[in-house]
């Protein structure tokens, strides 16, 4: 007994889900970014360091982006925890501030929000 099978891919709809991937994941990448920012997790002083964050999508065709701080002394307050970080204006000021969503209590933050902003984007077709 043969079977036969004929199977149309709509590529159109495949498409828009693909475009839905990208704009999900820069989405997701902008609202870490500014959950780490409402937190208070950031040293603060002058604030230049909270507002000079950003998210790089030049790697998003390869389903990667990366938030960054563009400022001379980011990478020294974010490796050394060690130093006293004022806590007047960021109550939870301390080095490693992305280290939570890493693996800490907020490690599942940025998978929960592409999961809906992805399902949110593609109209219900993705459950």
């Amino acid at each position: 007994m043969a079977i036969r099978v004929n199977v149309k891919m709509n590529h159109a709809a495949l498409g828009r889900l693909s475009n839905a991937q990208k704009q999900a994941l820069e989405m997701t990448a902008e609202a870490v970014k500014s959950d780490v920012t409402l937190s208070g997790t950031i040293p603060k002083q002058t604030g230049e360091l909270e507002r000079s964050a950003y998210v790089d999508t030049s790697q998003i065709s390869k389903g990667k982006t990366s938030i960054g701080f563009d400022t001379p002394y980011a990478r020294k307050l974010y490796w050394h925890p060690e130093y006293d970080f004022r806590t007047d204006k960021n109550s939870n000021a301390q080095g490693k501030w992305m280290q939570t969503y890493v693996d800490g209590p907020k490690k599942n933050f940025a998978k929960n929000a592409f999961r809906k902003l992805y399902r949110k984007l593609t109209g219900g077709v993705v459950k």
